[in-house]
């Protein structure tokens, strides 16, 4: 049985650390481990892999892989990999929602406090020494209290359940849109709604986090429509996916000021280009995809994907299967 991992990423904190796949050899000495830091010549590596630890597989590669029963991806997001060939086959298909979760959950928490104290705009006054108590008292939007503020929450996966919790326990009233509003309701959730019902969520808001996988249904969901829907002195958050969120009609409601704020850590594309009406815009918030960053990253993968690997060996289920019709 082979298990090869190939991941390769620009930004470092994404590749796999050396030790990762020393650790698993060590653990799993029945498998044999190949770790490839790029992708240069991986189709021969493909073709007698039974298990592939990557976020990148393209169709051709795939039709390579004659052996493979199972693609791990150590991301949340999946929507790369959901091409026909792989949809349709017996390939199993997890992800890493559960080692992301909690951390994107507390970026959320940061930067409804950034928005709601307007910590941007101190910053900013302080580079140019400038005692602003009068500026961020009188200009826009007043700061404000969270605790009794409504948070609209657009998906219950992994994050949305975090932030709900953590929401709910500084006071807030959590609101919540997912596919199934007939399920329980997760802890600090006081209402559930159906994505038909999205357009009674947004008035009712003080917070709208887009949290939600990237699908068909919710590409392009926060439109000029939608951010109409919402209060004038409302505040968007979007930590799902770039696409979800259309930007020219986000940058217009920002700038006539039809919505209070938004910060965003997801973009349609990133690195944000140097040209996007996004970057000047005083009531916004940029994060350059940082939401999931932590030290404890790969220990956290290690965690899920070796406990994953033991129940494989052992004919057990998988835990985070991602249904490949529904794409999450």
């Amino acid at each position: 049985m082979k298990l090869l991992i190939v991941v390769h990423h620009r930004f470092d904190l994404w590749n796999v650390p050396g030790w990762f796949p020393v650790n698993l050899q060590s653990e799993f000495p029945q498998i044999e481990i190949v770790h490839k830091p790029n992708y240069d010549d991986v189709e021969e590596y493909l073709r007698d892999s039974e298990i592939i630890f990557s976020f990148s597989l393209r169709p051709e590669q795939f039709r390579l892989a004659q052996n493979l029963r199972w693609v791990h991806a150590p991301t949340a997001a999946v929507h790369q990999l959901l091409f026909p060939e792989l949809v349709k086959s017996q390939v199993v298909l997890t992800n890493a929602h559960e080692v992301h979760g909690p951390v994107v959950a507390e970026h959320v928490i940061a930067l409804i406090f950034a928005l709601a104290k307007k910590i941007p705009q101190a910053a900013l006054l302080q580079q140019k020494r400038i005692w602003g108590q009068d500026s961020i008292w009188n200009d826009g939007p007043r700061p404000r209290e969270v605790s009794g503020a409504i948070l609209g929450l657009i998906g219950l996966g992994s994050i949305g359940r975090n932030v709900a919790r953590m929401a709910s326990a500084l006071g807030m009233r959590v609101i919540a849109v997912r596919e199934h509003p007939e399920k329980e309701k997760p802890d600090g959730v006081a209402t559930v709604y159906a994505p038909a019902q999205i357009d009674d969520v947004l008035p009712l808001s003080d917070y709208v986090v887009v949290a939600a996988p990237l699908t068909e249904a919710t590409r392009g969901l926060i439109n000029a429509n939608r951010l109409a829907a919402m209060r004038r002195d409302a505040y968007l958050i979007n930590v799902g996916r770039g696409p979800q969120v259309d930007e020219a009609a986000l940058a217009d409601a920002l700038r006539n000021r039809r919505i209070a704020g938004a910060a965003l850590d997801v973009f349609e594309r990133e690195p944000l280009p140097p040209e996007s009406p996004l970057w000047p815009l005083e009531n916004l918030l940029v994060t350059p995809h940082t939401a999931g960053l932590t030290e404890k990253l790969w220990q956290r993968h290690y965690e899920l994907f070796s406990k994953n690997l033991r129940r494989y060996l052992g004919g057990v289920p998988l835990l985070f299967v991602v249904d490949k019709q529904k794409g999450y």
